[in-house]
């Protein structure tokens, strides 16, 4: 059983085109924040990213940023940045991406563009390569991530996913079900992934 005490969440710093998208960072921040677990996120105050801090900070909840120099003015403020319970800079994205794997118990990924895509499929690439067992989530948000699970499925099929058992994202359509689905998840660790997205499509 894997103890979860934060939860990493990558999105767009951008709001995209959909309301849908910022209104999930804000549900996801809460209920990661009301479940008493800190967000782990990338430190910016724009888009998605930032409704996800502020839906965190605004329920009470721990909220750590991590951020490569270069970026703090580009996605965030000095005023937004000092809310944070605690900012951890980092000289390169590199270094950013390695803390917030550290520092994390599960992972998420909402709707986002290259970055995000590269962030989530770094950890599953580590997850099959037997470097973890955390949990990870695509918070398929209106299907955003419908396309990404096709090709994760062809690639499957066409015999390319070795070690397929250890690379089973939760796909969870609501925002408000990631942090129960992500609990779940972790206190049924030795159980196969595919009955874990079973119970969780039943909850």
């Amino acid at each position: 059983m894997n103890k979860i005490r934060s939860v990493c969440v990558y999105c767009g710093s951008s709001p995209g085109n959909d309301e849908l998208y910022v209104k999930a960072g804000h549900a996801l921040g809460r209920s990661i924040a009301q479940a008493g677990l800190e967000l782990i996120y990338g430190g910016g105050n724009k888009g998605i990213m930032g409704a996800v801090a502020d839906g965190a900070l605004r329920a009470g909840g721990k909220v750590t940023g991590i951020i490569p120099r270069f970026l703090m003015t580009k996605e965030s403020s000095q005023a937004a940045l000092q809310r944070l319970d605690s900012l951890i800079v980092t000289e390169n994205m590199h270094e950013r991406k390695h803390a917030m794997f550290e520092r994390s118990d599960a992972f998420v990924a909402l709707p986002g563009g290259i970055g995000t895509v590269e962030e989530i499929i770094e950890i599953m690439t580590w997850a099959q390569l037997g470097h973890h067992r955390k949990p990870i989530v695509f918070g398929n948000i209106g299907g955003f991530w419908n396309p990404m699970v096709a090709l994760l499925d062809h690639m499957r099929a066409q015999g390319f996913i070795h070690t397929g058992h250890l690379v089973q994202p939760l796909v969870i359509d609501s925002a408000e079900a990631i942090v129960p689905a992500i609990l779940v998840a972790a206190s049924t660790d030795s159980a196969p992934t595919e009955g874990v997205q079973a119970v969780i499509d039943k909850m």
